[in-house]
């Protein structure tokens, strides 16, 4: 049996200097789309190496510290977990703490998505990428942008 999920986690938006916004679409709930998201993989793991390795595995995207380079907005949102995934979390467990992170990369970047849990994937203006998350609080960070960069 897998161990609970850890109720911490990083959502990193990918986006283009010009705002374009990277959203993958959830392989276990079609027409769900996001912003790269993950648990932290061990109590201790710093939220920097958290974010790292989610975008690599969701995005093949290294996160290079030079040329890619992931910015820790120290903001974080605690929102309850959806009904449909509580039963990763430990008996009791309702609500999850997300760290927020961005990361500009070049336009014509390669993505590369893990299918077992991202099916497609989409460039949209940032107000067009926001509209389509379906988490508010990724949404709310996609709107952020402007202000953050």
């Amino acid at each position: 049996m897998k161990p609970y999920k850890i109720p911490e986690s990083v959502l990193v938006v990918i986006h283009t200097a010009d705002l374009q916004v990277l959203l993958i679409e959830r392989a276990d709930k079609a027409g769900f789309w996001q912003s790269v998201t993950g648990s932290l993989d061990a109590v201790d793991e710093p939220l920097l190496e958290t974010a790292r390795r989610e975008l690599f595995e969701e995005t093949g995207i290294v996160a290079d510290g030079q040329r890619i380079v992931l910015r820790d907005w120290q903001l974080s949102n605690i929102y309850t977990i959806y009904e449909v995934w509580r039963h990763r979390y430990a008996p009791g467990v309702t609500e999850n703490t997300e760290h927020v992170f961005s990361v500009e990369v070049p336009r014509d970047i390669a993505i590369t998505l893990s299918p077992r849990e991202h099916v497609n994937h989409v460039w949209l203006p940032y107000l067009e990428a926001a509209d389509r998350c379906f988490s508010p609080s990724n949404a709310e960070a996609i709107l952020q942008l402007p202000r953050q960069l």
